[in-house]
C-alpha cells in the first residue's frame, strides 16, 4: 500500500513538473489562488512578528529572483510553483503585503510555526526555543502550568479571519456581495497545514498536555 502510494505521487510529481515545462502565456485556469498553511508555504508573513520562525534571511532564496522575501525555501515553494502551473503571471501576494487590486488574483495567508489548534508552534518565541531537562519536568509536575515566550504566528483561525477582511476588500472591488461570491466560487483554495500540531504540540509533552489527553487516533479526529 506504501510503495503504491509512492508510485501515485511520483507519477503526479513527474506530470506537474512535465506540465510546467510546456506551459505558456495566457489566461489563468482560475480568477484567483488563496493559501493556508504553515511554513511549507509561508511568503513573508511571518516577517514582521515576533517569533524564531521567519525565513526573511539568507541562505533563504538564494535561489529566487526576489532574493530572500520569507520562503523557507532556497526558491520557489509548492504555492509558487502550483500558481505558475494554473497560469498566472506573478506570484500569490502574502497577506502581510497585499493590497489594491493584486489581491483579486488571491492572497497567500500562509505563516510558519501554524497550526490548527492555536497553541501549537508557541513555544518558538522571540527569545528563544524552551528546553526543558527531564530533572526539571521530574521537579515541576505541574509542568503544564508552565509559562514561556509566545511566539507570534497566524494559526488556521487567524488565517480565516484574515480572509473574510480579504473578501471585503475584494467585494469593495467588484461592488457587490453577489458577483463576489461568484467570483471567489470560481478560485482554486490549498491548505498545507498540521504539521506543526504535532512537531510543535503533540511530540512536546513537556510543554503541551496533547499527548496526555489524546490517544494518536483521537488526536487526529480532533484536528479534523
Amino acid at each position: 500500500m506504501a510503495f503504491e502510494l509512492i508510485k501515485y505521487w511520483a507519477v503526479l510529481i513527474i506530470l506537474l513538473f512535465s506540465s510546467l515545462s510546456n506551459w505558456v502565456s495566457g489566461e489563468p485556469q482560475v480568477p484567483c489562488y488563496f493559501v493556508f498553511g504553515d511554513s511549507l508555504v509561508d511568503h513573508g508573513n511571518n516577517n514582521a512578528l515576533l517569533t524564531l520562525a521567519k525565513a526573511n534571511y539568507p541562505p533563504n532564496g538564494i535561489d529566487f529572483p526576489r532574493g530572500s522575501t520569507g520562503r523557507f525555501s532556497n526558491g520557489q515553494t509548492s504555492a509558487d510553483i502550483t500558481a505558475e502551473l494554473l497560469g498566472f503571471d506573478e506570484y500569490i501576494p502574502a497577506f502581510a503585503t497585499a493590497n489594491g487590486e493584486e489581491i483579486l488574483k488571491g492572497v497567500n495567508y500562509a505563516s510558519a510555526a501554524a497550526g490548527i489548534r492555536r497553541e501549537s508552534g508557541q513555544e518558538l518565541g522571540r527569545f528563544g526555543p524552551v528546553t526543558l531537562d527531564r530533572a526539571n519536568l521530574l521537579a515541576r509536575p505541574d509542568h503544564l502550568e508552565i509559562e514561556w515566550p509566545t511566539g507570534a504566528r497566524f494559526c488556521l483561525d487567524d488565517q480565516l479571519r484574515h480572509h473574510e477582511t480579504i473578501i471585503s476588500s475584494i467585494t469593495n472591488l467588484l461592488g457587490n456581495k453577489d458577483t463576489t461570491t461568484k467570483y471567489l466560487s470560481k478560485c482554486l483554495y490549498s491548505m498545507a497545514l498540521g504539521s506543526n500540531d504535532y512537531l510543535n504540540n503533540y511530540f512536546l509533552p513537556i510543554l503541551y498536555p496533547t499527548s496526555l489527553q489524546y490517544t494518536s487516533e483521537q488526536y487526529a479526529d480532533v484536528l479534523i
